[in-house]
């Protein structure tokens, strides 16, 4: 068995759509990056990628790159599954957390545990996302941006 840990953040930019966990989110601000931005999902290929000793999401997927401009990253959560797999490992579980102080997350969180399941072709149950505000304080507290972390743990087949 394998741990991994995953973290990722992006200010927040009028004229962008917010997607988080491959959601798509009223909001009249979304997120800024290289891809759609989405920190959520950047979060969880963190955590399987480092559970996989296979270093992180941009060494995968660099900014520099212009392939990878706007890319969904619902499609860079399907190659790091295939790895997980090609590897010989699946995963057990993951559980996830959104840093937000707006918008109210709640509605859309069950839907981002579906979606990312689906892609990563495992069961629902084994996905939790959850959101916590930042009362306030700092870049997350000031609406200044969103982040988020993950945690998996994988085992071999």
């Amino acid at each position: 068995m394998r741990v991994g840990l995953g973290y990722d953040i992006h200010p927040v930019r009028p004229g962008r759509p917010l997607i988080l966990g491959g959601v798509m989110i009223a909001h009249p601000q979304g997120l800024e990056g290289h891809s759609d931005a989405d920190a959520l999902v950047h979060a969880v290929c963190d955590a399987l990628l480092g559970a996989m000793g296979e270093g992180d999401l941009g060494a995968q997927y660099p900014s520099s790159d212009s392939r990878f401009k706007d890319m969904n990253s619902l499609s860079m959560l399907k190659a790091v599954g295939a790895k997980l797999a090609q590897r010989g490992f699946r995963l057990v579980n993951l559980d996830s957390v959104i840093l937000a102080e707006a918008p109210r997350m709640g509605p859309y969180l069950a839907e981002m545990e579906i979606r990312m399941a689906e892609v990563l072709g495992v069961d629902p149950s084994l996905v939790n996302v959850k959101v916590k505000s930042g009362d306030q304080l700092g870049v997350i507290g000031r609406k200044e941006g969103i982040g988020a972390q993950a945690v998996c743990l994988i085992e071999s087949l």
